[in-house]
């Protein structure tokens, strides 16, 4: 028998998502509140996206990246949800391995692109506290598309081995997997065969990564808040801060459950419930696309003064 038919037979044709374990009987009323959070980040989301795209005059840089920020939003939740609510609601747990591997590398890929932009985020704080004379030279429209690109490959060349590690391993008919989304190491537990290589892989990637960002972004972080605090106007420590405060909930929002995830699967397998873990991997693909625009249309005036005259614009032209 070839080798290629050896090596395929040994993979899966299809995988069963069970949804989330111990808690079967109440999966039809916890799709309600994540079905009505898909729609509020699909709709805030857009409504952000659509704002910032129409007025030339939020074509800054800090805007450019909000948009980006929504972009990678508005594709998290939607490589996830309606699979997660298929499962929820009507059993449709079945996914091919195939498909399944694309679910995976879509997740990964744009969560570790969504930590790329909140980096540039920071970053763009920092030039337009720290350097407000420079701001516009340093980050020009050529600067930020750049950024983009960088993200992007960064984020594809960093996850697309765990296809291949995935690839590799033996699953032994093994297909029936607890959770209501494709991820890593997800998978890789189905596996009849030593995973180390995926865990080490998977921790330097998280480590080297969304680690790294994290630890940049504080870095950033301190320098700003040196800078804001030696501001001689009160009303411009006040703005500082404020335009800070709405980053700064948005990080912690999108990496405090994201590592806690990452690391209940990796070292806290016993500890955690599975159920609590589960329930909590489908928190931060929804949680962070519902409360950044709500922060960010919130609180940035710029935004909000302009929403009322985009619905304005809409509700004549139909």
């Amino acid at each position: 028998m070839p080798a290629s038919n050896i090596s395929n037979d040994r993979l899966p044709a299809t995988l069963f998502l069970t949804g989330i374990p111990g808690l079967e009987w109440a999966h039809v009323w916890i799709a309600i509140p994540f079905c009505a959070m898909y729609l509020v980040a699909l709709a805030g989301n857009a409504t952000l996206i659509l704002v910032i795209v129409t007025d030339s005059a939020l074509h800054a840089p800090m805007y450019l990246f909000l948009c980006l920020l929504s972009l990678t939003d508005l594709a998290l939740s939607s490589t996830t949800v309606p699979k997660m609510l298929a499962i929820l609601w009507f059993q449709a747990g079945e996914i091919s391995f195939d498909g399944c591997l694309a679910q995976m590398f879509c997740v990964h890929s744009i969560y570790a692109l969504e930590s790329s932009v909140l980096l540039a985020m920071a970053f763009d704080r920092y030039v337009a506290i720290c350097n407000p004379l420079r701001y516009t030279t340093i980050l020009n429209h050529t600067v930020i598309g750049r950024i983009g690109l960088a993200g992007i490959l960064r984020s594809v060349s960093i996850v697309s081995p765990f296809i291949l590690l995935l690839r590799r391993l033996p699953y032994c008919q093994h297909h029936v997997m607890a959770h209501t989304y494709c991820e890593h190491m997800g998978i890789a537990r189905l596996a009849c065969a030593n995973i180390t290589v995926n865990i080490v892989y998977g921790l330097t990637v998280a480590l080297l990564a969304m680690g790294l960002d994290s630890i940049l972004i504080s870095v950033s972080y301190g320098f700003i808040l040196h800078a804001v605090f030696h501001l001689p106007s009160r009303d411009a420590q006040y703005k500082a801060l404020s335009t800070c405060g709405s980053h700064l909930g948005v990080i912690l929002v999108f990496y405090i459950p994201a590592f806690f995830s990452f690391l209940t699967h990796r070292f806290g397998q016993h500890r955690v419930p599975r159920h609590v873990h589960i329930f909590l991997a489908n928190l931060y693909v929804l949680v962070p696309p519902v409360l950044n625009p709500i922060i960010y249309g919130a609180r940035t005036k710029e935004i909000r003064s302009r929403l009322p005259r985009l619905l304005h614009v809409g509700k004549f032209s139909m």
